[in-house]
């Protein structure tokens, strides 16, 4: 890997000054012995791709047995649609004459993908959802604009997602249009570029970055330059084009987590060692169809000017080691199993820049018995005479007009940013304390982007669902908010319930994580008749005691969702059924 070393500020000014000075908060680790590596034959060393013609491929002698996506990726090389203008004539021809050639279908929709662009040909035959790159989730009212912009034109068809990755995802986009769409992106600093298919996904950071009074460490500037690197300053960059499955990585910059960190394949963990400001690292963490895993220790400590160059190292790793047969199998922790972590430690070292890493820190900075904080409504920020205003967006779904009137209150009232989070709500900036009543008056405040939401609304996350992705089982969305519509109806809670709905087994709406979760489901209602269902998630957590939820119920007809519930919501979480709240 080529050098690839950033200096950072002295790491006092990125800390929060009660961070740095207070002892108490301070969390100390053990640190394990190392694992001895499996035995590993050469062979199994030996990267199993090469670079060709600027371009890396599999090897010939690794070809047996690898998967079909690996098989399109050989037939033609995905980002030369990006870096060689192949988008340019692909988008000239009629979408009929694309879909009868296998090599244009393979295009149409496997490798338009490296391009953010998804073909759901099942529900939006010819249509296409656009996904972009938004590091740490921060957006312009510029941005924002150009995208209400794109969606208005495509009618019903057209809306936009907050997704569960802190990023933007625009619907209804047809192929002719896609060229213009790429250059306005570009004009207004936004890519899609490398945001899909077997790719670094979007790079997550503390929604609160910089304006929070407890935070760690302001996790933006890494995750810039991480954005940077990893798609060559949006000019698209081979070097991470051809991993072996989707690869997630976030910084966490405060004690509540927000990040999701056990759920990356690489999550940097602010630690100090002997004086000096860094991350451990957490590597592993996934969901998938058939596995989920949460992510554990590298051990392995980096000094904020390296986080670059061990990212770039442990992504060399996965690209040259990894497994391409079996989908199922090849995300980046299935390699950590085989090699042993010491064995993946070991592949790290040899890419990184000086062929050196250091061991964890046990002067991990995490306070690991503070309380989530909510972030919506008013609070106030660090910075003197601003607050920020947490606002909710029911399941994360945002129509053009509503974008235009976001951008239009982050003009007015702040400083023309939005903040995205995982949680698929919005967060507006540096608004001055003397506009917030009004800003609060704000219709788009009172009618539909409530700073204060219901109880159970609060914690509600629900993927695309089959409306519009050809993956998903169940419809999502729409069936999430009438489920918890009459859940608030029905029963009384003292605490927000993260509820999580997901289409399929794939769980990109990450049910595992959700106190109650359903993933969609074909099962049969007591006649026998095969409906829409879910499989019931339960228990699981986030934050420093995170773990996984496991399966409490399997196919539960939607139609019998609500009285299973209200028991759990009564059972599990205190609740109160209102008719006995209303008699006491």
């Amino acid at each position: 890997m080529s050098a690839f070393h950033v200096k950072f500020p002295v790491p006092n000014s990125f800390l929060n000054p009660m961070t740095a000075m207070s002892s108490t908060r301070l969390y100390a680790t053990t640190v394990p012995a190392p694992v001895p590596a499996p035995e590993m034959t050469a062979d199994r060393l030996e990267p199993r791709v090469e670079k060709k013609d600027g371009y890396y491929v599999v090897k010939e002698k690794f070809r047996a047995g690898i998967n079909p996506q690996e098989k399109v990726k050989i037939g033609g090389e995905p980002m030369k649609l990006f870096m060689e203008n192949g988008i340019e004539d692909l988008a000239k021809i009629p979408f009929e004459e694309l879909d009868k050639s296998k090599d244009y279908k393979d295009d149409v929709d496997v490798r338009l993908k490296w391009l953010g662009l998804f073909h759901r040909r099942k529900h939006q035959y010819g249509r296409f959802m656009m996904r972009l790159k938004l590091p740490n989730g921060i957006t312009t009212s510029a941005q924002t604009r150009f995208l209400a912009s794109v969606i208005k034109q495509y009618g019903e068809h057209g809306c936009a997602d907050i997704t569960t990755r802190q990023n933007w995802q625009i619907r209804g986009v047809t192929l002719p249009d896609v060229p213009t769409i790429l250059k306005g992106l570009d004009e207004v600093g936004l890519t899609s570029i490398q945001s899909g298919m077997d790719n670094v996904r979007n790079a997550v950071g503390n929604p609160l970055a910089g304006i929070d009074p407890h935070e760690i460490v302001d996790t933006r500037p890494y995750l810039n330059l991480l954005s940077q690197f990893i798609t060559s300053n949006s000019r698209g960059n081979p070097e991470f084009t051809n991993l072996p499955r989707k690869w997630n990585v976030c910084v966490i910059g405060s004690h509540d987590l927000y990040e999701h960190p056990h759920i990356n394949d690489l999550a940097y963990m602010p630690a100090t060692k002997n004086g000096r400001f860094g991350f451990n690292l957490l590597v592993g963490g996934f969901f998938s169809a058939k596995r989920c895993a949460e992510a554990i220790p590298l051990d392995a400590w980096v000094p904020a000017d390296d986080v670059v160059p061990s990212c770039g190292a442990i992504l060399e790793a996965f690209r040259d080691l990894g497994f391409r047969g079996n989908r199922q199998k090849t995300r980046m922790m299935w390699l950590i199993d085989e090699l042993g972590v010491e064995g993946f430690r070991s592949e790290v070292v040899k890419r990184m820049p000086n062929q050196a890493l250091e061991r964890s820190s046990n002067e991990d900075l995490i306070d690991h018995k503070w309380e989530r904080r909510d972030y919506f409504g008013v609070h106030p920020q660090k910075q003197e005479g601003l607050s920020f205003v947490g606002l909710h967006v029911p399941v994360g779904r945002v129509l053009a007009d509503d974008m235009d009137q976001l951008a239009r209150l982050a003009d007015e009232y702040g400083s023309g940013e939005l903040r995205l989070t995982v949680e698929q709500n919005i967060i507006i900036p540096n608004v001055q304390n003397s506009k917030v009543e009004a800003l609060l008056e704000e219709s788009l405040l009172k009618e539909k982007f409530l700073p204060e939401p219901p109880i159970l609304m609060k914690g509600l996350v629900a993927c695309t669902g089959n409306q519009f992705c050809g993956q998903a089982i169940i419809e999502t969305k729409a069936r999430a908010l009438k489920v918890t519509e009459e859940l608030e109806r029905l029963v009384s809670v003292t605490h927000p319930v993260r509820m999580h709905w997901t289409g399929c087994p794939n769980t990109c709406g990450q049910v595992q994580v959700a106190d109650i979760g359903f993933m969609g489901c074909m099962t049969k209602d007591q006649n026998g008749k095969v409906v829409e269902g879910v499989d019931v998630f339960l228990g699981g957590r986030i934050g420093s005691d995170s773990h996984l939820g496991d399966v409490y119920k399997k196919g539960v007809p939607c139609k019998d969702l609500v009285p299973l519930v209200v028991d759990i919501l009564v059972d599990k979480f205190g609740g109160v059924l209102r008719e006995r709240e209303e008699e006491d």
